[in-house]
């Protein structure tokens, strides 16, 4: 237990103070997310909550290493990857192409060091093994995940507050199925996600960034693998789909509502969940609460079915 808390205070502390270093350097460089059409703020802030969320998670996994318990070195390899491609958009911008590819790249990592969902286990049939179809399913899964997260960044602490809330839902779950190292990726996860809550949420004085978005759903759909998807837990297909409901939900509508509208699947709009919640009457912050108490109640109600015989 003693590591668990180590790790999560490790994750948070370096994440807590570092930020505030992060803002300024963000905006000496002028990496800063200007106002527009589609966004909720009306001042530039800066976007490279990244990089301040990547150290703190990978010191939390490197302690980790130090005391014995081996992180998978492609979740933290495939990280760095979505991180470093993130922070270049986040300063200069990257065509969609070309993160979905670095997004493909990171997945194909996570499979090269097993990382992968081969099988499913579901309450009416038992397990089904994947075979040829395991690969595409893990892709799927993992770009879809970490598109999915950066979709709902769209609100001060919209995104770092669902991982929060996510990440330990899947530890509670992670702890159940005996997954050591998946349960610390995961509370490293929390801690990082909590600490730049400080600064991220209403008014934010720094967001996410893509460096910071794609990391944490990349993570998560990583965790959501190792912790749930690879158990024989009876009802392990669907404690990670209950857990990221409001992301992949809010995903899975967009595609379908542009493809409906004859638009590219990822053209960019204001009709996600947030938009819709604060052309509704909500204001920020009462929106930003009202998709939090969605997560909780999808979390205990996953939870529940998880301890269940």
């Amino acid at each position: 237990m003693h590591m668990y808390l180590l790790t999560f205070l490790a994750a948070f502390f370096v994440t807590y103070l570092l930020t505030p270093v992060v803002t300024q350097f963000a905006s000496k460089i002028n990496a800063v997310d200007v106002p527009g059409e589609r966004k909720i703020h009306s001042i530039p802030i800066p976007r490279l909550g990244g990089i301040a969320i990547f150290i703190g998670y990978l010191t939390a996994c490197l302690i980790a290493n130090i005391y014995g318990y081996k992180i998978n070195p492609g979740i933290i390899a495939g990280s760095a990857v979505l991180m470093f491609i993130g922070l270049i958009d986040d300063i200069k911008g990257v065509r969609a192409t070309t993160k979905l590819i670095c997004q493909i790249a990171a997945a194909f990592i996570l499979i090269y060091y097993g990382v992968e969902i081969t099988f499913i286990s579901n309450p009416f049939n038992g397990i089904m093994v994947l075979g040829f179809f395991a690969v595409p399913l893990t892709l799927l899964w993992v770009v879809g995940m970490t598109n999915a997260i950066n979709l709902i960044d769209g609100l001060d602490g919209l995104a770092t507050g669902v991982c929060a809330i996510s990440s330990m839902a899947l530890f509670c779950v992670a702890l159940r199925t005996h997954q050591i190292p998946t349960a610390i990726i995961l509370l490293a996860l929390a801690g990082t996600c909590l600490a730049f809550l400080r600064y991220n949420f209403s008014p934010a004085s720094i967001f996410l960034g893509d460096s910071g978005a794609m990391l944490l759903g990349f993570n998560l759909a990583a965790a959501a693998i190792t912790g749930v998807l690879k158990t024989t837990l009876v009802v392990a297909l669907l404690i990670p789909l209950i857990i990221l409901g409001v992301p992949i939900f809010d995903t899975l509508f967009a595609i379908f509502r542009r493809v409906k509208d004859k638009k590219h699947p990822f053209e960019a709009d204001n009709k996600h969940i947030h938009h819709l919640l604060l052309r509704a009457g909500f204001n920020t912050r009462e929106t930003v609460f009202a998709i939090y108490i969605v997560c909780f109640i999808l979390s205990f109600i996953a939870l529940f079915m998880a301890v269940q015989k």
